[in-house]
């Protein structure tokens, strides 16, 4: 895993605008993506340059540094990630009796690039990546991006120079850089707690969306295609069900146990993220059958017991027989990584499990340099809760007479989140959720229209109208407002997670695995995402999803076959912290100082009413928690970077 950044020079304009100095600044910016050393690459006529950290993992010789030009002397490219079927690939250069300079997976990857086109190797890669490929003959450049969004890669176009890199802050680094927000991406961010791709918090500043590649030749504009597009598998008829649920079961397990087994080869050590959940405590139990040892596995807790995980996990660890690790976090340590969250995101970001991430990770990286996780299985196989909760609430919608359900919306609208959490504690284990108050709260205000989609955008929403919250702005809508979706995938569990899969989880949950996890130089690898996973998921029938009002049933199937049921039948609980009690308590000052009527009078930038009263009900005992957080890393993103404009 690494940190990549670069730039080219367009037709006509100065080949010196930036200098290898400048392009020194990029690459070293992101010495904590890649501490174990650095290369360079610059061709100043032509006005391109290349720039890398690395953090060794395969090939650790100098075999194995980057930038790397490929044996022909034409192409030349920076990389970050993984590719699992590397050998595959290698045995075919092989035969094709292409030279391979060392056994690192970037050399495959530059190699096959070199050999067949980019292209026609792209469908053959299985893993993670973020890459640049400079051709030297026809001076274009080719920016890729993996097929989920699992490693990052942004760009932009600065006076008249392409600039790209794995993190914003080293295209902050570019001379002439002017830091402008966008406003319109800030109110998406209001809702989401995520700054939607292809949005930045900056004007004129880019996602790379995940499954794409850019183009861009010395005289021409960027050119954006789609390599993989799960939109299409999604969209596909459904295949005739031939196979029994058992023969699928068994399947599907293959496919997970190599997918797993394929991300255990590295040159370092590695270990597992273990919470107790059921992905990664499968993603464990499969990497105990492929090794010859006992695993490394890691999990932390925490004293408040509606958020401590710690001994589910510690049980699955002593069932599974791995070497576990874990760390009760006291409040102060967990508090004492607020003020770093603005740098290591770059840009707002407002999920509060990116604190227990960040934790974790700290953890692991003091015993291993890599880690497996579960990531991914929610989205892939129906697991989030709300999947179950708006599927209810929409068919009891679509039964009960419109002036009831207005009567039911107010009536749940009256009562504190904080009630209707307790009352959710009396159901029966089976249909407790985590925390459902400030989740019905948001479906109860979509529950009195005729629309299911508004009423999954209203449970995704911390700030159901952003547009009155930041002044000036014009919320930037993208997928889950196209009502293309709705026809193509009129299934309504299927659309929510495939509009998840596409928005949630590369925009939030990879982000936020990725910075946490590169602030220590941790490389965490996700065999739930190996693309096959994703695209044998979509062709089981339902039923091996969501059964019986079970989430992730396939999974679980996988899982009961290694671990005992009791072990694993219990609520989900996701990966969070006390962040409300935390904002009246220990953080009060600080929050408070951030929210001051006057600061925000005097920026221009939030209507202070709306922020002002949710803060002083948060204060009086309603839970604001979420909507306040997004306020909050906004503000606290605009105080480490003081020369942003609004």
């Amino acid at each position: 895993m690494c940190g990549i950044a670069g730039f080219m020079t367009l037709y006509g304009c100065r080949s010196d605008i930036i200098s290898r100095e400048d392009l020194d600044r990029m690459t070293d910016i992101l010495y904590h993506r890649g501490p174990d050393s650095r290369g360079i690459w610059y061709d100043g006529p032509r006005g391109v340059g290349l720039g890398h950290r690395r953090l060794a993992i395969r090939d650790l010789s100098p075999a194995g540094a980057q930038p790397m030009t490929s044996s022909c002397g034409r192409y030349v490219i920076v990389y970050n990630g993984e590719i699992y079927s590397h050998q595959e690939i290698a045995r075919d250069l092989q035969q094709s009796r292409r030279p391979l300079n060392g056994t690192s997976d970037t050399v495959i990857l530059l190699e096959a690039c070199a050999e067949w086109g980019v292209e026609a190797v792209l469908p053959r890669l299985i893993g993670m990546f973020a890459f640049a490929l400079f051709d030297k003959e026809t001076g274009e450049i080719i920016l890729v991006r993996d097929r989920l969004g699992i490693k990052p890669l942004y760009w932009g176009i600065v006076s008249g120079v392409l600039i790209f890199g794995s993190e914003l802050k080293a295209l902050r680094a570019v001379p002439g850089w002017q830091a402008r927000i966008d406003r319109n991406a800030l109110a998406a961010f209001m809702r989401h707690n995520y700054i939607p791709a292809p949005h930045t918090i900056y004007q004129n500043v880019h996602k790379l969306e995940p499954g794409t590649l850019l183009r861009l030749g010395p005289e021409g504009t960027p050119v954006i295609t789609r390599y993989w597009d799960l939109r299409a598998i999604v969209e596909q008829p459904p295949p005739p069900v031939a196979a029994s649920d058992d023969e699928s079961l068994a399947e599907l397990d293959i496919l997970l146990s190599d997918a797993v087994r394929r991300r255990m080869i590295a040159d370092v050590p590695l270990g597992a993220l273990l919470s107790g959940g059921i992905d990664s405590s499968l993603v464990a139990a499969l990497m105990m059958e492929n090794s010859d040892r006992a695993i490394n596995t890691f999990s932390i807790g925490f004293h408040d017991k509606a958020f401590d995980e710690a001994p589910f996990a510690r049980k699955i660890a002593q069932h599974l027989g791995t070497d576990h690790v874990e760390l009760y976090i006291e409040p102060g340590h967990a508090l004492d990584l607020v003020e770093k969250l603005p740098c290591w995101y770059d840009e707002p970001f407002a999920d509060s499990s990116q604190i227990p991430t960040a934790l974790v990770c700290e953890l692991t990286r003091r015993h291993v340099t890599v880690v497996l996780s579960g990531d991914g299985g929610d989205e892939i196989f129906a697991g989030y809760a709300r999947y179950l909760l708006a599927l209810k609430i929409w068919k009891m919608a679509t039964i009960v007479p419109y002036g009831l359900r207005k009567l039911l919306a107010r009536g749940i609208l009256a009562q504190p989140p904080g009630l209707l959490d307790r009352i959710g504690g009396l159901l029966p284990r089976r249909h407790r959720r985590s925390q459902p108050g400030a989740q019905l709260h948001r479906l109860a205000k979509a529950f009195h229209r005729n629309d299911p989609d508004l009423m999954y955008r209203q449970a995704l929403s911390h700030w159901h109208e952003p547009d009155s919250l930041v002044l000036g702005a014009h919320e930037a809508k993208g997928i889950l407002w196209d009502p293309g979706v709705r026809r193509s995938v009129p299934d309504f569990l299927d659309r929510m997670q495939f509009l998840d899969t596409v928005t949630y989880l590369p925009d939030d949950i990879l982000t936020k695995v990725d910075r946490a996890s590169m602030s220590v130089a941790l490389e965490v690898r996700v065999p739930l995402l190996d693309h096959r996973i994703v695209e044998k998921a979509w062709s089981l029938p339902q039923r091996m999803k969501l059964r019986d009002g079970q989430t992730k049933w396939a999974l679980r199937q996988a899982l009961y076959r290694r671990v005992p049921r009791a072990l694993i039948d219990r609520p989900k609980m996701g990966f969070g912290v006390p962040i409300g009690d935390w904002i009246r308590g220990p953080l009060r000052d600080w929050a408070a100082a951030l929210l001051d009527r006057k600061r925000l009078e005097s920026q221009g930038l939030f209507a202070p009413g709306p922020i002002r009263a949710c803060w002083e009900a948060h204060l009086a005992g309603s839970n604001h928690a979420y909507p306040l957080w997004d306020v909050l890393m906004a503000q606290a993103w605009i105080d480490a970077n003081p020369d942003v404009c609004f």
